[in-house]
């Protein structure tokens, strides 16, 4: 028997949705055909996966079910043709109607693992699978189109401080839009320029002032609502807002559609999945490895603030919803 976090229903309230959530005993599950048996050592709780267990993600599965969909661990054992994988550290992404990440153990499929170096922390390879590759991919819209600048918001997560090195390494400003004063001098802190923040009054016309003097011509927005259109009405003509989660809950508003139809800017989304399943084994791999490089050597980094048990789940969201921007939280079986 293993054990595992089961959510027994969906609820659109975030707090009863964490509060449902309960550690059951299951059957070891056996891998079939293309799939191998992982020890999972590390599963984080990302937004996606709070909005999951309200039903408000993309992903539905059937409940009750087992929530998370990324982590690391060991391959134990293999369907025949993968046998050769016993032992093999491995990041993973699980999307599909099977039991998720907040396990002991999982069944996890063939095109679903990240093979990782020897090197690779298995903390920081718990948190590898999503984030890393969201920023990477984001990023290429912003090198196709030569950005000199760009504009995140929820500047204080994950995915935008990945951006922000990739920013670096090729000079390129980036506009920061955070919610609170103390994540304001966080980030200026760890080196941010501009740094702006969305609750002080202003804050439209000096984004504004901002994106056109830097010429800001793409904006990744993690939250919808009204500040999609304070992002998109910021921008210079030419630009495009990327939309890559909504972490408001609620529908892009305000955009002015006058600048759609004169100043060609355009609004578009981003989907993970879709991008890593265009990308060949060989891109792939690339990129994988470049990747691990970056946690290998320290230059990136996830931040985690807290690391729990799988008994303690509700207790460690609800200290993650208080404090998001205070870094991931690890559930270690």
């Amino acid at each position: 028997m293993i054990k595992s976090v089961v959510l027994p229903q969906y609820n659109r309230n975030v707090l009863r949705a964490i509060l449902s959530l309960r550690v059951e005993e299951r059957e070891m599950p056996i891998p079939k055909s293309g799939e191998v048996l992982v020890r999972v050592h590390a599963a984080p709780a990302n937004p996606s996966d709070i909005a999951f267990i309200q039903g408000s993600y993309n992903v539905v599965k059937t409940v009750p079910t087992v929530p998370g969909f990324e982590g690391s661990g060991i391959i134990e054992q293999a369907s025949v043709e993968l046998e050769h994988l016993k032992g093999q550290k491995v990041s993973f992404f699980v999307q599909d109607d099977r039991p998720g990440t907040w396990n002991e153990y999982l069944i996890v499929k063939q095109d679903n693992l990240i093979l990782l170096q020897d090197d690779m922390d298995m903390d920081q390879a718990a948190c590898f699978a999503i984030n890393p590759f969201t920023a990477f991919g984001l990023f290429q819209i912003a090198k196709q189109r030569e950005c000199q600048a760009i504009i995140v918001n929820a500047a204080g997560g994950q995915v935008p401080a990945f951006i922000r090195n990739l920013a670096e390494e090729l000079q390129v400003n980036v506009i920061n839009v955070v919610r609170k004063a103390e994540t304001v001098k966080l980030l200026q802190a760890d080196g941010a320029t501009h740094v702006l923040d969305e609750t002080e009054e202003g804050f439209a016309d000096r984004l504004s002032e901002l994106a056109q003097q830097l010429n800001a011509t793409v904006a990744f927005d993690a939250v919808g609502g009204l500040q999609s259109g304070l992002l998109f009405n910021a921008m210079p003509k030419d630009s495009e807002l990327v939309v890559y989660g909504g972490l408001s809950n609620k529908p892009m508003s305000e955009i002015n559609v006058m600048d759609m139809i004169f100043k060609d800017k355009i609004i578009s989304g981003f989907n993970l999945s879709p991008w890593m399943g265009e990308l060949d084994s060989i891109e792939f791999g690339a990129i994988s490895k470049w990747l691990q490089q970056k946690f290998i050597q320290g230059i990136w980094k996830t931040q985690i603030q807290e690391t729990v048990p799988l008994d303690k789940i509700v207790s460690g969201l609800k200290n993650y919803l208080g404090n998001m921007s205070g870094g991931k939280i690890l559930l270690k079986p």
